[in-house]
């Protein structure tokens, strides 16, 4: 029997990918995929990539959600504040995935703070399991429900967990990350619209990005953090991808073939981490649900570089990831895919 899936808010980047992901998947059957403004349209009408792949058509999500009981999963691609809305009203049985930042957190007055939004339905935080699968594999196993992990945390946690999980950094933690277009969405503003960005390179969000709480929330799980974090974020004038270099001391002088092993035996079941010679670069990445991870290091210092695509590896390939985990499957079912060289 496959899995019987649903998809609430299909139109988006990140709803277009998990679509592409899951009509590939072999044992996944999606029932349901809803997008308002397109109901009644053909998913390949309107994702013109997966044209003549499927018959589905995008319907008006329902207003009654007790016609979900029979479904095994249920993805959420909204944006963020709405699954806030949804996620109450859903059956208790139905395994749930969402995309979005709102249940990422788990102190709501630090939500309230860096998404600018009132959570009406923080009762229902301690539910979900936070998705990052390298790092909370068993936990997710057994989870009903999951909070799918942010591009940037996604990039920037893979970077650091080895280190924090050993306790070997000692002072500030610099992380300076570069981000494709498309993480911006599929509706365009001023500053996020693909022309503005083609020719362009600047910085937004210093020390404001909704993701640095989720990565320190998550440092901590994961070891004794306790470093001072920098974060900073940059527009990337290509469409898809992230590249994180993180600057970091560690406590004793170590070589870059001691870190290698450091990495290389914390990510010794995780195929979807590949530690790369020397720098990562993203074509490698792209439409690939792998984070490849590269080092340089000088007595004490060291710089982690992290590659994804923001899209897949950050969003809808991690999700089904989650997905595999949850169902019993091989995590790597229906993901094993290749990037490109130019």
């Amino acid at each position: 029997m496959k899995l019987k899936v649903g998809i609430f808010g299909g139109s988006g980047y990140g709803g277009s990918e998990l679509l592409r992901l899951l009509l590939m998947h072999p044992q996944v059957e999606i029932a349901l995929v809803t997008a308002n403004e397109h109901a009644g349209k053909a998913v390949g009408d309107v994702h013109k990539n997966l044209y003549g792949l499927t018959d589905l058509r995008f319907e008006t999500a329902p207003e009654d959600f007790s016609g979900l009981n029979d479904f095994d999963f249920l993805f959420l691609t909204l944006p963020h504040g709405q699954a806030i809305d949804v996620v109450p009203r859903l059956p208790e049985n139905l395994k749930v995935i969402d995309l979005s930042g709102d249940f990422r957190l788990r102190d709501r007055e630090v939500f309230e703070k860096f998404y600018k939004r009132e959570h009406t339905a923080f009762a229902a935080q301690s539910s979900f399991v936070y998705g990052l699968t390298e790092t909370n594999r068993e936990a997710i196993r057994t989870a009903n429900r999951i909070s799918n992990p942010g591009c940037f945390a996604t990039s920037t946690l893979l970077g650091l967990a080895p280190l924090v999980a050993n306790n070997l950094i000692e002072g500030r933690v610099i992380v300076d990350a570069k981000t494709g277009s498309s993480g911006s969405g599929a509706k365009a503003a001023a500053n996020t619209h693909h022309p503005q960005r083609m020719n362009s390179f600047y910085a937004y969000k210093p020390f404001t990005h909704q993701h640095v709480p989720e990565i320190e929330q998550e440092l901590r799980a994961v070891g004794d953090w306790t470093s001072e974090l920098i974060f900073m974020t940059h527009s990337l004038p290509v469409s898809r991808g992230i590249f994180a270099s993180i600057y970091v001391e560690t406590r004793d002088e170590m070589t870059a073939d001691d870190v290698r092993s450091v990495f290389a035996e914390f990510y010794r079941d995780s195929f979807f981490v590949r530690l790369v010679k020397d720098s990562p670069d993203i074509n490698w990445v792209k439409t690939t649900n792998f984070c490849d991870i590269g080092l340089a290091s000088r007595g004490r210092q060291l710089v982690v570089f992290s590659a994804l695509d923001n899209l897949v590896k950050g969003a809808a390939g991690q999700a089904v990831q989650n997905m595999n985990l949850m169902a019993g499957l091989n995590e790597k079912t229906g993901l094993v895919l290749t990037g490109s060289n130019p």
